[in-house]
């Protein structure tokens, strides 16, 4: 009976990551395809998440989306985890200091999660905080993969979905294990519309006691507005925005 009841809460917790998935909402047929479950599945977990205020349901566009108490979890989250009262500040600041957008992401899995994130002036980025995105096009997501332990790091750049988003993603194996090593060794990671077309993005880890991975933290910048070379003459600000944060931020987040 209890292996039953944990699969079922894994079940319910898969229904619940995938409507994040969807912002404008996903029916039930959607949610079953995604997940793998049998339509019948997937309605009575969606029917049980609606009922404890998880989620929500649109009997006009027959649609579910995720619902408040999701919202207030993940403020108290953000809260205890000092993503909010104490990224924030040091994330403004930057953005004030170089005018451009600024991101904090940890590593979740074999993804990045945006926690916070300040935009520029003149834009905004295509990441808010919830999103989850690939490791090998992005500069937060290069910067968690390479300086996350040994063991996670090269269980990740063994399985991780290659897949592209842009025409110059990475999608070679040998090509990616090459930049992470020299991320490593150069201490930043960079994109160039690898990830967004007509972005570009530089990150740097947030290193806690003894070197232990924390998060990274990013300059992005639109090419009209920046280049990767020249989001590179930030990098001083970067590196003490990210000093600033393993100070305040837990070690573990």
């Amino acid at each position: 009976m209890a292996a039953e009841r944990s699969g079922t809460v894994g079940k319910a917790l898969r229904v619940l990551t995938l409507l994040g998935e969807h912002p404008h909402g996903a029916t039930a047929g959607q949610v079953a395809e995604d997940a793998g479950y049998p339509f019948s599945t997937a309605y009575r977990l969606l029917h049980t998440l609606v009922e404890e205020e998880f989620a929500t349901y649109d009997p006009r566009e027959k649609r579910y989306r995720l619902g408040l108490r999701v919202y207030q979890l993940g403020r108290r989250v953000a809260h205890q985890r000092g993503f909010e009262g104490t990224a924030a500040p040091i994330l403004q600041r930057l953005t004030e200091r170089t005018g451009e957008s600024s991101i904090l992401a940890v590593l979740d899995g074999d993804r990045f999660l945006t926690v916070h994130k300040v935009d520029g002036p003149q834009f905004r980025t295509t990441t808010d905080p919830g999103d989850r995105g690939p490791l090998h096009t992005s500069a937060v997501g290069k910067v968690l993969l390479a300086f996350s332990d040994a063991p996670v790091r090269e269980e990740l750049l063994g399985r991780i979905d290659l897949s592209p988003r842009t025409e110059r993603s990475i999608t070679d194996r040998a090509e990616l294990r090459r930049q992470v090593e020299r991320i490593r060794a150069q201490g930043w990671a960079g994109q160039q519309e690898e990830n967004d077309t007509g972005m570009a993005a530089l990150g740097v880890p947030v290193l806690g006691p003894g070197g232990r991975l924390v998060a990274a933290v990013a300059l992005a910048a639109p090419l009209f507005r920046s280049t990767l070379e020249g989001l590179q003459e930030r990098l001083p600000e970067l590196r003490q925005a990210a000093e600033d944060l393993a100070l305040e931020l837990p070690s573990r987040p």
